[in-house]
């Protein structure tokens, strides 16, 4: 597989962003040598949580193997930590960075499919609420929506509860990122009420997890119950662990296994010269 580090100048962000890439194309024939081509690729759209960057998902999993295995792109761009949503106040349109910029630029320079059933988005804490906002704001691009103990935390948004780092105000830290408090309830960045402006049939396929050990348990669990009442076509699993790496290492690869991707392996290729 190729590991790609691209560096382009967002016109949602209006500044250069870092985005990595995992991209299988060297699977290397031995009898003919010559590459496989498994183009165009299923792409899975990966966000990385609070306090982290683009690097984080190759870092801490063994995604890229796994990746390799599916003839899998992910794209892994750096959220900073702006919860991917649009802040209209100081042009920081991470929503639309995410839902539209990043899904067209790279399939201008990675022959990704186009289709909504072989495009998928998921992430952890921070990156897990992205993933869900925006994989339903952008339903007719998103066929599957993931979240790793995502950060489903509206209502201490709203009521300004202090956030998990040490800020003088934590209104004004909120504000910054999701703007106007007070039309937060309803809006693009509520995961509630963007189920329900939505037909459920357009809606995608979900899949949620979290660990037994996580402070976000009930977060994730109140919102599994809401989507289920709904009627979402919604995976959802618990298992034992924190809000930790070895937990969203070993989900990571569940969600593989939940997406329609080819599991075939074949060829000799950079991910697994030994």
């Amino acid at each position: 597989m190729a590991i790609i580090k691209l560096n382009y100048l967002s016109k949602c962000l209006l500044r250069t962003v870092d985005v990595d890439v995992i991209l299988p194309a060297d699977n290397l024939n031995m009898d003919t040598l010559t590459y496989e081509n498994h183009a165009p690729f299923p792409t899975l759209y990966l966000l990385h949580g609070i306090f982290g960057d683009q690097n984080d998902w190759l870092h801490g999993t063994r995604i890229q193997r796994w990746a390799n295995e599916h003839h899998l792109c992910v794209i892994m761009p750096s959220g900073e930590n702006m919860f991917y949503v649009d802040n209209e106040y100081n042009h920081n349109l991470y929503s639309q960075f995410i839902g539209e910029e990043l899904v067209e630029i790279t399939r201008q320079m990675f022959p990704l499919s186009v289709k909504k059933e072989e495009t998928f988005i998921a992430g952890l804490s921070m990156g897990g609420y992205g993933a869900i906002v925006n994989g339903l704001k952008y339903c007719q691009t998103f066929g599957y929506v993931a979240g790793l103990s995502s950060a489903l935390m509206i209502d201490d948004w709203v009521n300004c509860q202090p956030p998990l780092i040490q800020v003088p105000d934590a209104k004004k830290y909120y504000e910054s990122i999701f703007g106007d408090l007070t039309k937060l309830k309803g809006s693009d960045k509520d995961y509630y009420a963007l189920v329900n402006h939505h037909d459920i049939k357009d809606l995608p396929h979900m899949y949620m997890c979290v660990g037994t050990e996580d402070f976000l348990l009930k977060n994730n669990r109140d919102y599994r119950d809401f989507l289920l009442e709904k009627g979402v076509d919604l995976t959802y699993e618990e298992g034992p662990g924190g809000h930790e790496w070895n937990f969203w290492d070993r989900y990571i690869l569940k969600i593989l296994h939940w997406l329609p991707l080819n599991s075939s392996q074949s060829g000799l290729n950079s991910g697994n010269v030994q």
